[in-house]
Parts: C-alpha cells; structure tokens; sequence
C-alpha cells in the first residue's frame, strides 16, 4: 500500500490545487469577468450621464467593500470544501461589541444617538475587541468543524442563531446609535486622495488576502485541505489546525466588516446583515471558488462581488424593479454552479488520460527478459 510521509508535503501543496484548479487561478473566475465588463458597458451605454460618473462609481465602492471583506474570508472556506453561514451575524455582533466598548472606553456608556468625541485610541481598541468577537466565533466554528467532525453547514447555521442573540441580548434588541464621531467622518465618509476610505480597507484586506492564498504556505494547505484532505494529512499537514486557522481568519473579517458597517452607518443595524451570508457565498462561487474545494481566486471574488452591485445599481437607474437583481442573480448563480461542475469533469477526465499515458510510457523492469534474445536464467 502506497504510504505518504512529511518529505512528501512540498510536492503535495504544490499540487494543491488539482484538475484544473491552476487553469481556473490565472483567469482569475473564467467568464464571469467578462460578464462584468458586458453590464459595465451596457449599463454605461445605456445611462452614460447617470451610471458611469464618478460619483456612482464611488458609490458603487463603497457598497462593495464591506461585502468584499466578508467574502474574502468565505473564499477562504469555501476552499477548504467548508462553508460559513455565520459571517452576517457574526459581523452583526461584532459590530455591537465594538460600539459597545467605544462607548465604555470614551466614559459615554449611557449614550443613546448622536456622535461621541471619543479620540483615535478608543476607536482601535474597539476596533480590537470587534475583530476578537468575530474572531472567537470563527475560532468556535473551527473546532466544532475539525474536531467535533459536525458539518460545516451545521455548525455554522447554528452559530448564526448564537451570534444574532447574543448581538440582540447586549443591545436589548436596539441598534447603537452612538458612536465615535472620528470614524464615522474619517473612515465612513472620509477619503483619501479622493478615493473613500472604506474602499481602501477593504483593498488593503483584498491584496494581502490574495498574497497569502496564492503565494506562501498556508494558502497553499488550504487548498490542499480542500482538494485531497487525506493526501494532506498524510504528507503531515495539519488538517484540523488549519481548519481552525480558516474559520477563525473568516471570523475575524467579519468583525472587521462590523466595524466598517458601524462607520460608514453610524449605527450598528442589528437587522441589516441577515443576508450577508448567502452574499457572500453567491459571490465567491461566481468568481470561480469551487463548492468542492481546492479552487480558488481573490480576484475572481472580487468580480464576483461587483456582479449583484452592478445590476442593482443598474436596475434602480434605468427604472427597473430592484425585485429583478435577484431574479437574476440566481440565474447567474447556477450557471456558475453548473459551469464549475462541467469544468471539474473535464479535468477528471483530462487526468485519467494523462495517468494512462504515464503507464503506458513505464520502462521496463530490471527483471524482465533481453531485449537482446538472451535467455533469462
């Protein structure tokens, strides 16, 4: 029986991404780029003095980003054949958390509406205690996944109900309204060299999320973890810790987006993330990352998250009902399910043919007669 040992772990992460998966990485999401491109331009043909003006476009940043947040941690899942339903909820309370602790911090507990004058240190250390809230979550949907062997789906839709109570619990089912009046004016709707602030978090966590998945080693295990978790375990990867680590990065960018959704809204809106969830999912499955594991694109997260932007953005323009964007998104979306299906059976099929050409092209072995009519003793 063939045996797999820790000196095999190099050629296994470099192989981490099996059946294609380094076809779909360099398109960075196959077709759904160019789609994106086709609405861009229909809609700015269709609507030029309306659609494509800076200041949509701007807006249109900005409703992205904190979506963007969120689903680079679900891409990150969603790569290890996992999924996480929690991210909405878990962003809701963090948010909750994070305002909360403002408040303490800035001696405005008592607080009920308006801007506080809380400095920039109050705002990092809530800052902090939000991404810790979501990242502790992250971390309990790990365990739950990799040690307790419950599904993911499980686990997380559990989580989801946990985290929405507890947000509501320490809230007493009211939104926060307020909060730090600097990070709402710097970070909500501030901008740097004319570009919102919000929109370069959200690159800033865009660019090293898409390092570190596509080019040190713990992308490359968790791609290796969702493509062959076996093979993994065998050449000595640690499957469950890493597990871990993937659920509580998801968490943790969650509790990130908590705190942008506090800026940018300058309330917690406790009711306003219930879907998040499912977003997330759609547009990480639309930039090319496989339910299934082991294939994956930051970029193509990105497009797959402007893709809902853009069409609801264009409908309300050109006076269509909103009601449509979702018609639409399912569609898009189980063209792309069904895309990465038919892909995955090519490239199986592609490998099986490829390891028959290898056996066919096996040398002889040292045991085998002359090839030059010698008799063998």
């Amino acid at each position: 029986m063939t045996t797999f040992t820790k000196t095999d772990a190099v050629q296994v992460e470099a192989a981490a991404e099996p059946l294609g998966a380094r076809w779909n990485r360099r398109l960075g999401g196959g077709w759904i780029f160019p789609l994106l491109i086709l609405l861009f331009a229909l809609f700015a043909a269709l609507r030029p003095g309306q659609f494509a003006t800076p200041f949509n476009l701007s807006t249109l940043a900005v409703d992205a980003s904190i979506l963007l947040v969120l689903s680079i941690g679900q891409t990150y899942v969603i790569a290890t054949a996992g999924i996480d339903l929690s991210v909405g909820t878990v962003l809701v309370l963090s948010s909750v958390v994070g305002a909360k602790a403002m408040l303490a911090l800035s001696g405005t507990s008592g607080a009920a509406y308006g801007t506080t004058a809380a400095g920039w240190g109050v705002i990092a250390l809530g800052t902090l205690a939000a991404v810790a809230a979501g990242a502790v979550f992250g971390a309990l949907n790990g365990v739950l996944v990799a040690y307790a062997r419950i599904p993911a789906l499980i686990v997380t839709l559990g989580t989801f109900g946990m985290a929405l109570g507890f947000a509501q619990l320490l809230s007493d089912g009211q939104d926060v309204r307020a909060v730090p009046q600097k990070l709402v004016a710097a970070i909500g709707s501030g901008k740097l060299i004319g570009i919102p602030s919000l929109v370069w978090v959200a690159l800033a966590v865009t660019v090293v999320g898409g390092l570190v998945l596509h080019t040190t080693r713990f992308g490359s295990r968790t791609f290796a973890v969702g493509s062959n978790a076996e093979a993994a375990r065998r050449a000595g990867i640690p499957n469950r810790s890493h597990l871990v680590k993937v659920y509580l990065l998801s968490g943790a960018l969650a509790g990130l987006a908590g705190i942008m959704s506090v800026a940018r809204f300058a309330t917690t809106t406790i009711n306003g993330h219930t879907t998040d969830n499912l977003s997330s999912i759609s547009a990480v499955v639309l930039g090319g990352t496989s339910l299934f594991g082991g294939i994956g694109s930051i970029f193509g997260t990105v497009v797959g998250v402007f893709i809902p932007i853009i069409l609801l953005n264009g409908f309300v323009i050109l006076g269509i009902q909103p009601f449509w964007q979702t018609v639409a998104m399912g569609a898009v979306l189980i063209v792309a399910v069904y895309a990465d299906q038919l892909k995955r059976h090519a490239a199986h099929r592609g490998e099986r043919r490829r390891l028959r050409s290898r056996l066919t092209r096996r040398p002889p072995s040292p045991a085998s007669p002359s090839h030059h009519g010698e008799e063998t003793p």
